[in-house]
């Protein structure tokens, strides 16, 4: 576990470099805010399409493979983006990029390869731990990279070198975590036909609703992404710099709930009782986003809305692997990455039509809405888990 938390924290450091530059393009490219919104939703539409396809193979060829294809793959998009010099090649740099975009999904199945149903919450929050370390780094490093003129060319050849050096790490030190008969036999089914659809397997886990929360939940939180930095550069006149500080600080919020508290949370409160309290605090604090004008609430309500949301993931993919076998789980995990790319499509399309139609007010109520819609979902449902027979954890 150790390993593959250093290896998603290497390419995660990549991913957070190019966070606070983005919103940041268009003075050099001509793009305006609704570009910036198009070009987040290429990214995500693309994962979307790719992360079925990257779970599926991931149970066939093993989940090693694809984590270091994926990390190849993100360096190149990196390095387009880098060399970019007109609108249409950021564009075909983050469609690359999302097509790529695999690493997550298959990470959250090797993971629950390797841990038992009792301490998976801790492997997931791990996981969300790397995420959280990359995004303290990511960000701060890429807006230190960026400079005052918010130059993107160097911290993307930073982030696809940190991608490249993952891919190393995870082929030298990354060992496999499906059994080798598990692969044989998952690929015998998939030749011979006898793979089930995704609707199938999503009726046969009973995931359908579930997998459907990983949208409401990424369509909330890349609304914030989206409309934090256009905010406060349009109300407090910051940079990508000051952007980037306070992405990393959240980053820091992220790895001390996911990496140490989400274990002990989840002991005392139960998966289902804490993913009602987190997905509270987000909607606590996209509410008072829009009410309120000082610095201090602003970063304040951004705060408490991100800190709520970085329990949800984790205790989403620690809930459906409850119910998915093993032979199954990278595509399930693949079709949840999928769930939320579609996620990061529907936020920034939403949260950029309510700016320009209500300003930054109506976005933040706007996106209020959807995480209110998620809150519902979740206290009407009853607690249950799934114990699998076959659910026996590999050493990694």
């Amino acid at each position: 576990m150790p390993i593959l938390f250093g290896v998603i924290l290497l390419d995660l450091i990549g991913f957070g470099i190019v966070i606070p530059i983005l919103p940041f393009l268009s003075p050099e490219l001509g793009a305006d805010k609704m570009d910036i919104a198009l070009i987040i939703v290429t990214y995500a539409v693309c994962a979307g399409l790719s992360g079925p396809v990257w779970g599926r193979l991931s149970d066939t060829i093993g989940r090693k493979p694809v984590i270091m294809i994926c990390l190849a793959g993100a360096a190149c998009a990196y390095l387009m983006l880098g060399l970019a010099s007109q609108l249409w090649m950021v564009f075909a740099a983050r469609g690359f990029a999302g097509l790529m975009a695999g690493n997550f999904g298959v990470a959250s199945a090797m993971i629950a390869d390797i841990t038992t149903p009792q301490n998976r919450a801790r492997g997931m929050g791990l996981i969300g731990a790397a995420f959280g370390s990359g995004i303290v780094l990511g960000p701060m490093l890429g807006g230190l990279l960026s400079g005052d003129e918010g130059s993107f060319v160097l911290p993307c050849i930073v982030a696809g070198g940190m991608s490249m050096l993952a891919m190393i790490a995870a082929g030298i030190f990354l060992p496999e975590s499906l059994p080798r008969q598990q692969r044989r036999d998952n690929h015998e089914r998939h030749k011979a036909g006898q793979s089930v659809s995704i609707y199938g397997l999503l009726k046969q886990t009973g995931s359908r609703l579930l997998v459907s929360q990983f949208v409401l939940h990424q369509a909330a939180v890349s609304s914030i992404t989206y409309i934090f930095p256009l905010w406060v550069g349009d109300t407090l006149g910051w940079s990508a710099r000051e952007v980037g500080i306070i992405f990393g600080i959240q980053g820091v919020f992220m790895v001390i709930f996911q990496g140490g508290l989400l274990s002990p949370l989840v002991r005392l409160l139960g998966e289902w009782l804490l993913l009602r309290l987190a997905i509270s605090a987000l909607l606590i604090g996209l509410l008072g986003a829009a009410f309120v004008n000082t610095m201090f609430g602003m970063v304040g309500s951004f705060f408490l809305a991100l800190t709520g949301a970085t329990l949800c993931i984790p205790l989403l993919n620690t809930i459906v692997s409850y119910t998915t076998a093993q032979s199954c789980r990278g595509r399930m995990m693949g079709i949840t990455s999928a769930a939320s790319s579609w996620g990061r499509v529907l936020g920034p399309l939403l949260a950029g039509t309510n700016l320009a139609l209500f300003g930054y007010r109506g976005a933040w109520v706007g996106s209020a809405v959807i995480v209110l819609i998620y809150l519902l979902w979740a206290l009407m449902q009853k607690t249950r888990r799934v114990d699998l027979e076959n659910d026996v954890p590999k050493r990694v």
